[in-house]
C-alpha cells in the first residue's frame, strides 16, 4: 500500500508539474486511485483530520468566493485600481511594490488565501489600466502573502497547528516572528527589480491617462458597497476572535457570504461566477492523495529520518527543520506536513534543557514550512488558488514560471532566515 500511495503521488505531481494534464483531473483522479486501492476509505477522506479533506480550508475558499463576487459588483476594485495607479503616478514597479506590501500587510492579519482573493481583481484591472501582464504581478503578491503570513499566529494556517502544540501565543509569534518577517519583505521587495526584469515598461502616455481618471467614478453601487463593508468587518472580526467565539474561520467566512447574498439581491450567476470550483476540487483530491501518505506513514517516517540526522545538537536540529521544512513544504502542502512533523519537534523541544533553543525548533518548522509554502506552484494554498483566479481570468501561469520565481525567493528567504535563528536563539542565548 504504502508503494501504491507514493507512485500515485509522484505521477500525479509529475503530470501536474508537467501541465500535460489539467491539475484537477490528475488531482482527482489520483485521490480515485488510492481510494480504489483500499488505501483510504470513505472515513479516512471525509472525517479525519489527519489523513481526510480539510473542509475548513475547502469552506474558508468558498465563504470568501462568494463575498468577493458579491463585492466586485460595487466598482470597488476598479476604484482601488485606479487609486494603486495614481498613487504610484503610473510606475508599474512602484504599483508592483505597492501591492506587494499591501498583501503581505494584510496576509499577517487576515488568511493569505483570504487576502489573496480580494488582492487578485485589483491587480488584473490595475495591469489592464497600464497595459501591461498581469502574471509578474500575481506571482510577486502571492509570494509575498506567504512571507507576511509568516508573522503572526493567525496569517497562516500552519501557524495555527504550530501554536496549539507548541503553547505559543500570538504575541510570541508577534515577538519572534514579525522581526525576521519584516527582514524578508525588505529584502525581497530590493529583488523584486531583478526578479521580474522586463516586467515594468509601461506607455508613457498611458501613464499620463491613468492620471487624469477619477476613482471615485468607478463606484457603481455605494449602497452595496456600505452593506460589503458592514459584513466584511464582521467578517474579519469573526476572523480574530474565532478562538474567543469557538467558531471556525471556515463558518465565518460561510455566515458572512449567507448574510450578503441575503441582503444584496443579486442573481446567483454575478455572486457564484467568481467561485473557482477547479480550485476547490484540485485541493480535494490533493488533500485525498496526501492523506494516503499520512496514512501509511511516509510522511512520517521522512519527518522522522530527519530528526535522527540531529544528533541531539539543538542549533543542527534548528538548521534541519528548517531547510527540510522549505524543501518538503514546497512539494507537498504546508498544512499536513506541519500536522505530521509538530509532534516529533514536540519531542525535541522536551529533550533540550535550554527553554530558548528549544522555542527556535518551533520557529524554524514555522519559517520553514511557511517560506517552503513558495518553492512551487502547489507549496501552498495561496499559490493554487491565484493560479487558478489567473487561469479563469485568461492570463495563465504555468507550474514551471511559478517555480522558477518560487525557487529563488524560497533560497533567497530560508539564507536569510539561518542567520536570524542562529543570532537570535544560540549565538546571544
Amino acid at each position: 500500500m504504502t508503494v501504491v500511495a507514493i507512485a500515485v503521488f509522484a505521477i500525479a505531481y509529475t503530470l501536474i508539474a508537467s501541465e500535460r494534464v489539467h491539475k484537477t483531473t490528475a488531482a482527482l483522479c489520483g485521490a480515485g486511485v488510492v481510494i480504489a486501492a483500499g488505501i483510504v476509505d470513505s472515513d479516512d477522506v471525509f472525517y479525519s483530520h489527519e489523513t481526510g479533506i480539510d473542509w475548513n480550508v475547502i469552506y474558508l475558499l468558498l465563504g470568501m468566493m462568494i463575498i468577493v463576487g458579491v463585492l466586485r459588483q460595487t466598482g470597488v476594485f476598479e476604484w482601488a485600481a485606479i487609486w494603486a495607479a495614481k498613487r504610484a503616478k503610473g510606475s508599474a514597479l512602484r504599483v508592483m511594490i505597492l501591492l506587494v506590501l499591501i498583501t503581505a500587510t494584510g496576509s499577517g492579519f487576515l488568511d493569505n488565501v483570504t487576502t489573496v482573493l480580494l488582492v487578485a481583481p485589483v491587480t488584473m484591472l490595475v495591469c489592464e489600466r497600464l497595459e501591461v501582464p498581469p502574471q509578474p504581478f500575481l506571482i510577486a503578491e502571492v509570494l509575498a502573502s506567504n512571507i507576511g503570513g509568516a508573522g503572526t499566529l493567525i496569517g497562516d494556517p500552519p501557524n495555527i497547528i504550530i501554536g496549539s502544540r507548541g503553547g505559543l501565543t500570538f504575541n510570541d509569534f508577534v515577538a519572534n516572528m514579525t522581526p525576521i518577517v519584516l527582514i524578508e519583505l525588505v529584502v525581497f521587495t530590493l529583488v523584486l527589480p531583478r526578479l521580474f526584469r522586463g516586467s515594468f515598461t509601461v506607455d508613457p502616455e498611458r501613464a499620463a491617462d491613468i492620471m487624469q481618471l477619477n476613482e471615485r467614478e468607478a463606484i457603481r453601487d455605494p449602497k452595496l458597497l456600505i452593506k460589503c463593508g458592514v459584513v466584511l468587518l464582521c467578517v474579519f472580526a469573526g476572523f480574530f476572535g474565532h478562538s474567543y467565539f469557538e467558531v471556525e474561520p471556515a463558518l465565518v467566512a460561510l455566515l458572512g457570504a449567507g448574510a450578503l447574498v441575503l441582503i444584496s439581491g443579486l442573481p446567483q450567476h454575478d455572486y457564484l461566477s467568481a467561485v473557482e470550483w477547479e480550485t476547490l476540487l484540485f485541493f480535494a483530491g490533493l488533500f485525498v492523495m496526501i492523506g494516503a501518505l499520512v496514512k501509511t506513514g511516509v510522511i512520517r517516517r521522512l519527518a522522522e529520518y530527519a530528526t535522527h540526522l540531529t544528533g541531539g545538537d539543538a542549533l543542527v536540529a534548528t538548521m534541519l527543520i528548517l531547510v527540510v521544512s522549505a524543501v518538503l513544504s514546497g512539494v507537498i502542502d504546508n498544512i499536513p506536513y506541519v500536522a505530521t512533523m509538530s509532534p516529533l519537534v514536540a519531542q525535541l523541544v522536551e529533550s533540550i534543557d535550554h527553554e530558548s533553543k528549544g522555542h527556535a525548533l518551533w520557529w524554524a518548522l514555522a519559517l520553514g514550512a511557511d517560506l517552503g509554502g513558495n518553492l512551487t506552484a502547489v507549496g501552498a494554498s495561496a499559490n493554487v488558488v491565484m493560479l487558478g483566479i489567473a487561469r479563469r481570468s485568461d492570463y495563465p501561469i504555468s507550474f514551471w514560471e511559478f517555480t522558477r520565481k518560487g525557487v529563488v525567493v524560497t533560497a533567497i528567504t530560508v539564507i536569510v532566515a539561518a542567520p536570524y535563528l542562529w543570532l537570535r536563539y544560540f549565538a546571544f542565548s
